[in-house]
């Protein structure tokens, strides 16, 4: 009677019992539906976070462009001490103080030390600003591309939940395969030794069944690894940090996708939108860099109080006026600033152009992928069922005898290669259908 190989026949006892004990089962799987990812993630992505932070910033920034509107005031107060004579007789004056004897030549000359206490409100405000103003909208504008990008960013989060929950489906299914085709192994590798001791096969038969055996279990330590990286992913994105071990709620399915019809590029996409007002934000500051030469007006007001005691409040004046400025030339600034804006306008709208382009070209290419990812999954299907009765055939053939080892281990790698094919299928069908409603907002 042929000796059967220990040594093997021990390494697989030992990975049937490592097996079902692997990392993956040893930490608390926590069951997620996809509704609750994605609702999970719109609450505490950090990427998300960072978007609503950089809307944030570009709302303060548009805050700022009121100065062009609203008033500026301005509380000061300046204690100065002086003995220049022109000096100390102005402060003398402004306190109201000056009496006859400080005309006196010699006082005059030699004052002393004097002191002068002054607190002042000081009102500025703008009446004309017109490049302001274009800057203003500018900034407006900037605020609602910020807005349309996160907006679009969200949708991009659903979108990368929903490719990495089916990731997570598939990597679970090819787990179910894989134990499947273990346990098929496991039984033609029972009936393998029988066949042995018998004297119908020989030694090296055996031998490679038992190496089929060890490639099933190594591929199964394989899905489980993807299938932690992939859950690992899925935590950070919804939020959950990295040290979570989630699991699908629902298995993996073809999704109904009978829209199959051609569909068109939307030009109120977020994204396309957004890089639209993005030009027109640009095409105002070139606006506003041309109008610097426009003459601007404002008007101030102060009202003060000066006193030789400190915070003193003895005498008060009040200053009112209208300034009007106009910068006819600033050493060619201007003018290079004219010439750098309309320089950004033109990229800003050769973006445009592209993006455009860019973005009508990855609808056509995402709707040739759906077609091709169906063919593919009947096919798959197919080869599936064709896959599995030839292993039936001939795993009741080597039973019998009737059959080489060599071709029923042919036999189980062909299922089972086709049966991780299918599903595969599956996933890209379903991932290439939930990109191109992605790519059609």
């Amino acid at each position: 009677m042929p000796r059967i190989n220990k040594q093997w026949t021990t390494l697989l006892l030992l990975m049937s019992f490592v097996l079902p004990f692997s990392s993956s089962d040893a930490q608390e799987r926590s069951l997620v539906s996809l509704e609750e990812a994605r609702t999970q993630a719109r609450s505490n992505n950090t990427d998300l976070k960072l978007f609503q932070k950089k809307y944030a910033a570009a709302k303060a920034n548009y805050e700022q462009t009121r100065a062009v509107l609203l008033p500026q005031i301005r509380v000061t107060n300046t204690s100065t001490f002086t003995n220049n004579p022109l000096m100390a007789f102005g402060f003398k004056l402004l306190q109201r103080d000056v009496s006859a004897p400080d005309f006196d030549p010699a006082v005059l000359n030699d004052p002393g030390d004097v002191e002068n206490f002054n607190t002042r409100i000081e009102v500025q405000q703008p009446i004309i600003n017109i490049d302001g103003w274009e800057q203003r909208k500018a900034a407006n504008l900037q605020l609602e591309v910020s807005n349309l990008q996160q907006e679009r960013y969200l949708e991009y989060l659903d979108l990368e939940v929903t490719k990495t929950y089916m990731q997570l489906q598939l990597a679970y299914k090819s787990i179910d395969v894989l134990e499947k085709a273990r346990e098929t192994a496991a039984e033609n590798e029972k009936t393998a030794r029988n066949n042995l001791e018998q004297g119908l096969i020989q030694n090296s038969d055996y031998l490679n069944v038992q190496v089929r055996l060890g490639e099933v279990d190594n591929q199964i330590l394989a899905a489980r690894s993807q299938a932690e990286n992939v859950s690992e992913y899925l935590s950070v994105l919804i939020g959950k940090g990295a040290n979570s071990y989630l699991a699908p709620e629902s298995d993996l399915l073809p999704v109904d996708n009978a829209s199959a019809s051609q569909i068109e590029l939307n030009s109120d996409r977020k994204d396309i939108k957004a890089n639209a007002i993005a030009a027109e934000a640009q095409k105002k500051m070139y606006s506003s860099s041309k109008l610097n030469f426009v003459p601007r007006a404002n008007a101030m007001a102060s009202y003060g109080w000066n006193d030789s005691e400190i915070f003193g409040f003895g005498a008060n004046n009040y200053v009112v006026g209208i300034q009007l400025s106009w910068e006819l030339f600033g050493g060619y600034k201007n003018i290079g600033k004219i010439h750098k804006e309309k320089a950004l306008l033109e990229q800003a709208e050769l973006e445009q152009q592209k993006y455009l382009d860019q973005s009508e070209m990855e609808l056509n290419k995402a709707m040739r992928q759906r077609s091709e990812s169906q063919n593919r999954m009947a096919l798959a299907a197919l080869a599936v069922e064709q896959s599995r009765e030839a292993l039936r055939v001939t795993a009741n053939r080597f039973e019998q005898g009737l059959e080489k080892t060599m071709d029923l281990l042919h036999a189980e790698s062909q299922f089972l290669e086709k049966e991780l094919a299918y599903y595969e299928s599956v996933f890209n069908l379903n991932y290439s259908q939930a990109y191109l409603q992605f790519l059609s907002k």
